[in-house]
């Protein structure tokens, strides 16, 4: 089977670069969206430049605003700010076709409304990725992914990366489509975390993780014992 075309809507803030240099290296096609083409293609060139540093050559990449990039995709990966998702959607929620994959990685985190990074903010639809949801047009699938995974890690080429990646949706055939993108990234592990309003708890472990990461001064992921 001929791998996924992903966009990574947001995708020139670190997490999303973090996931691009990932995939791309693993042989994916890749396109940066931006509301602003010139960074979306400055980030791609970035990475793409990255990769060519570590000896690897077939590597496609290019960047363009957020509602092209979403267009030309199979895979829509959405990893902007908690304050940008509403409008983000708006952008490219036209332009989303049916039988894809949106893969929600906001956090809605209180930096969102000045507040501290380690707590979450009270989400109407129950969380960010149900608020997704409901924005998103007929056809679309909506899953939850990467929320616990640190773009430091990702974006070191030279380490695996050490975390559970917990996927939260309503449809199987859904969460398993994500599921290459996960083993693609070397030291991850898929985790069917079972229903999409599930990723309520999954999203407060970020804020979990980001007050570890204050007090110890470290980069710390999620795993799951016994399976």
């Amino acid at each position: 089977m001929s791998k996924e075309h992903i966009a990574i809507i947001g995708g020139t803030g670190d997490q999303g670069k973090g996931l691009a240099l990932r995939w791309s290296r693993a042989g994916y096609t890749i396109t940066i969206g931006s509301r602003n083409a010139e960074r979306a293609q400055t980030a791609a060139e970035e990475i793409y430049a990255t990769l060519r540093s570590q000896g690897v050559e077939n590597t496609t990449i290019g960047g363009l605003i957020n509602a092209e990039a979403a267009a030309n995709a199979s895979i829509i990966v959405l990893t902007v700010p908690f304050a940008a998702q509403i409008s983000t959607m708006k952008e490219i929620s036209e332009r989303l076709q049916p039988g894809s994959v949106l893969i929600d990685v906001t956090v809605p985190l209180e930096p969102a409304v000045g507040g501290k990074p380690t707590r979450t903010l009270g989400v109407w639809a129950g969380s960010a990725a149900e608020q997704c949801a409901e924005l998103a047009p007929e056809g679309v699938q909506v899953v939850s992914a990467f929320h616990n995974v640190g773009a430091v890690w990702l974006e070191d080429l030279n380490h695996e990366v050490e975390c559970d990646i917990i996927v939260c949706g309503d449809s199987k055939s859904a969460k398993e489509r994500v599921r290459p993108l996960i083993e693609a990234i070397p030291g991850c592990r898929y985790l069917d975390g079972g229903a999409l309003a599930n990723s309520r708890t999954v999203e407060a472990m970020t804020a979990l993780l980001i007050g570890i990461n204050i007090r110890y001064k470290a980069h710390t992921g999620i795993r799951i014992t016994g399976i």
